[in-house]
């Protein structure tokens, strides 16, 4: 049964369901390949010359850095894996709900691993205030762009409907 849904799409709940799942894959693959050039680049770390000269502040932000970009990496690719687990089980709807969730707060734990980045680099390079301050004004920036205005853009485009 083919149903009119309030955004004019002329779709049966498993047409709708397909649609947004094929659309959370592309999102997916955008934040799998920046989390994963990030956690190398974490990960290489340690084998650079001044890893050595880092305090302990310093080394334990890395290792937390290193703890949430594995975390962050995994809350990508869970949804393929739980793909993997309905796949044929009639259960999309289901996927894809569970797989937007995941996908929120990995985009949140991203925002924490870029964050921390900012910390450990402007640590090293200038001082642990202006790494602070630096890494604050990420946090806030990222909050905005990736929480924020999403939610202002939805709160508008539902006002214009």
């Amino acid at each position: 049964m083919t149903t009119q849904v309030s955004d004019g799409r002329d779709e049966s709940a498993e047409e709708r369901s397909d649609r947004n799942w094929a659309e959370l894959l592309q999102e997916l693959r955008v934040m799998q390949m920046g989390v994963q050039i990030l956690t190398g680049f974490l990960l290489t770390l340690p084998f650079q010359q001044r890893f050595g000269d880092l305090d302990t502040f310093q080394t334990d932000v890395y290792l937390a850095l290193v703890a949430l970009a594995v975390l962050s990496t995994g809350l990508f690719v869970t949804p393929v894996s739980l793909h993997r687990t309905l796949f044929r089980r009639h259960r999309k709807t289901t996927l894809v709900t569970l797989s937007d969730r995941i996908a929120r707060f990995g985009v949140l734990v991203l925002a924490f691993v870029v964050t921390g980045t900012v910390l450990l680099v402007v640590d090293v390079v200038v001082n642990r205030t202006a790494a602070l301050w630096s890494s604050g004004c990420a946090l806030v920036l990222l909050v905005g762009l990736w929480f924020v205005l999403p939610r202002l853009v939805a709160r508008g485009s539902a006002a214009s409907d």
